[in-house]
């Protein structure tokens, strides 16, 4: 939950007591702090958590001391540090093969019906495993009405992230083939409609509005720009922040120019000009990079796709296995002649490298001070809900980043964006220290060696309650 609601409130306070009921204060003693939003580490530390969802104290172990009656669990050669947030994720969507027929529809193969209420089905297994991997928030950033029951079940569920949601895309081009009666995109063409369909979602209570400024063959940036800015405009007017997925520099400056609070990926075309960088960091936007989506499909689509050895831990087998159907269970000659081509190729998964363009201009809006948010896109094909955030930091840290700021990416960045969205507390979110929500994650593995060990969660806090992470993986499984 991101936006107060009443209804909500009541569940949440309930949630609170029977926490607090549940169980008593817990201790993680004497392992490493790994504190990005300071970029320090501490030996040999303590942190206390409340059963209400706040660390109460956290410092030198000689320094702390444990409540009588407190849980302990003994972090010694551990490392602790925020829970992370994926800041662009998509539920309505799988990771796997069939879930975008407006990409590559093979609905004679899988009916798109049947990808959804599969989707639907394994949603609380979804939730978990994005918990086991250390994830402890998420925001989608944009889907069909229906999004509003996925946070629903997150926040009735005491094993999954914090959710918060946006809407249908309010776009310059249309999608039928995902429209089965509630759709994620909506070609609106009037900025009067724009105004309508955002105040329409503000007051359905979703966190943000997302729009998905196209450009179409013969068109320019400026043909969208009044639709834009009149959805912006009215997400303003509600109090709620603005999304745009802008891929190129000119669109993506359009939209900032228009109002966009948040830009969902990366600008892939050209490398981004001092005038663009600085507009960014004047209007304060979070830029989530959102790099690894494209090298995705391009594998699953080339029949090179590998899966890293976190999605084989912590990714839905079905989903990964339907990734190799091509040439399989989906007949090649049912399949686009450029396709054809590409499965025709002995191809090695390293053969298709993430855009160095994007990765370049990563690099220097952070440097520049662009506030930076991670988040994959999970979802689309070739990106499983859960693990890809690894894979993701790892291509940020290629841009140049150092693993400790790549971290505060994804524990500070996320907490921004949804601070913007209306989570409370979040101000303090992605922080270790006293009052801050209790949102933590226990690593095996030191992340500042290597980005990979940020996948080797033993134990997850979410709102102070301690999880298991092989327990929660092993309950997502069943």
């Amino acid at each position: 939950m991101l936006r107060s609601r009443p209804a909500a409130l009541t569940v949440l306070l309930f949630a609170i007591f029977a926490s607090a009921a549940a169980h008593a204060q817990t201790a993680l003693v004497g392992g490493t702090l790994v504190r990005p939003a300071q970029g320090d580490t501490l030996a040999g530390a303590t942190v206390v958590v409340e059963p209400s969802g706040r660390i109460a104290a956290v410092g030198p172990s000689d320094e702390i001391d444990v409540p009588a009656g407190a849980e302990r669990l003994d972090a010694r050669g551990q490392y602790v540090m925020p829970g992370l947030i994926d800041s662009h994720v998509h539920f309505f969507q799988s990771g796997g093969l069939y879930t975008r027929p407006d990409a590559l529809d093979l609905r004679f193969a899988k009916p798109y019906e049947q990808e959804l209420s599969d989707i639907k089905a394994r949603l609380p297994a979804t939730l978990r495993r994005y918990l086991a991997s250390g994830i402890t928030g998420v925001v989608d950033a944009g889907g069909p009405r229906w999004n509003l029951d996925v946070r629903a079940q997150a926040e009735q569920m005491a094993q999954a992230p914090r959710v918060g949601v946006a809407g249908p895309l309010i776009s310059s081009v249309a999608r039928p083939k995902l429209d089965l009666g509630d759709p994620p995109i909506l070609k609106v063409e009037t900025p009067r409609e724009a105004r309508e369909v955002a105040r329409r979602q503000a007051e359905a209570r979703f966190d943000i509005i997302k729009i998905w400024y196209i450009v179409g063959q013969g068109q320019t940036p400026a043909d969208f720009r009044p639709v834009a800015e009149a959805a912006i405009e009215t997400a303003h007017e509600a109090g709620l922040p603005a999304a745009v997925h802008a891929t190129e520099l000119e669109t993506a400056r359009a939209a900032v120019e228009a109002g966009a609070d948040v830009l969902v990926h990366s600008v892939f075309d050209q490398p981004v000009d001092e005038a663009f960088t600085q507009l960014l960091v004047e209007n304060n936007v979070i830029y989530i990079p959102t790099i690894m989506v494209r090298e995705r499909y391009g594998e699953v689509f080339a029949g090179a796709y590998e899966p890293t050895e976190a999605a084989k831990h912590l990714g839905n087998e079905q989903v990964l296995a339907s990734l190799d159907d091509l040439g399989t269970e989906v007949p090649a000659d049912s399949l686009p002649q450029r396709m054809r081509a590409a499965l025709g190729r002995d191809v090695a998964p390293d053969a298709i490298p993430p855009s160095q363009t994007a990765i370049s201009n990563l690099r220097a809006l952070h440097d520049a001070g662009v506030r930076v948010a991670a988040g994959t896109d999970a979802g689309n094909i070739g990106t499983p809900h859960g693990p890809s955030l690894f894979y993701e930091m790892q291509l940020m840290q290629q841009a140049g980043l150092s693993p400790m700021e790549v971290l505060e990416t994804a524990t500070r960045g996320g907490a921004a964006l949804m601070e913007r969205a209306g989570a409370p507390n979040a101000d303090a979110l992605g922080r270790l220290q006293a009052g801050a929500p209790a949102d933590l994650v226990v690593l095996r593995e030191n992340p500042l060696d290597d980005l990979t060990n940020a996948a080797t969660a033993t134990h997850v806090i979410r709102g102070g309650r301690v999880f298991d992470a092989s327990e929660l993986i092993g309950a997502a499984k069943r």
